[in-house]
């Protein structure tokens, strides 16, 4: 999804951008992270995937990355980044996401969460709409609302904001890694192809840090 079609399409939550960043034509569906970024995870190879929850590629993407990431190595180390692009609606969804993870609910409501947004047009975006939704899946209101206006989720937000615009990402779904190289459908071919790619560059990377 381009971040340029963003204000426009999530007025109405239905948004039909197109995905990742344009490609290069490198033959082995990978682009060069300029400049390269550090990370957070030492002594293993880091993959990011930025995302956004009014996103379809994001949405038809996550089962097929779910996957994925189930059969990761022990050395791998994958996190989910919410892109914000500086959009109201989008900080809301970020916001949701850091929430759940602060609860503890995150894994069990992440794919209804794109159901949500997309299918049913539920304001997730908003505190009391997110709020709202989120006591109809079994999570106490006081609780929840305690993690939603937290010094810990506000900082997090901050963070991925920080993360989104020093890894300059333009288009979701995105992988990142190791800080060094992306990966995507429209850089890759397709999903699938993108995830073969992912699982060499992991093999690159963790060449680079000198381990087998």
């Amino acid at each position: 999804m381009q971040r340029r079609d963003v204000l426009k399409q999530l007025s109405a939550l239905a948004v039909l951008g197109s995905v990742g960043l344009p490609a290069l034509a490198q033959p082995a569906g990978y682009e060069l992270v300029a400049p390269p970024q550090p990370t957070e995870a030492k002594g293993k190879v880091e993959v990011l995937e930025f995302f956004h929850y009014g996103c379809p590629h994001c949405k038809s993407f996550d089962p097929l990355l779910d996957l994925w990431v189930k059969k990761l190595p022990a050395d791998v180390a994958f996190v989910r980044v919410p892109v914000t692009w500086g959009n109201p609606q989008l900080i809301g969804l970020a916001k949701l996401f850091l929430t759940l993870e602060t609860t503890g609910d995150h894994a069990r409501l992440h794919g209804q969460i794109f159901d949500a947004v997309q299918s049913e047009k539920l304001p997730l975006h908003t505190e009391a709409g997110a709020q709202e939704w989120a006591v109809k899946k079994g999570i106490d209101a006081k609780k929840f609302a305690e993690a939603y206006r937290s010094f810990n989720v506000n900082v997090r937000l901050k963070r991925i904001e920080e993360l989104g615009r020093n890894y300059k990402v333009q288009g979701v779904p995105l992988l990142a890694i190791d800080g060094k190289y992306f990966t995507s459908a429209s850089i890759a071919g397709s999903h699938e192809v993108a995830l073969k790619s992912a699982d060499q560059l992991i093999v690159r990377a963790r060449g680079e840090q000198g381990r087998k």
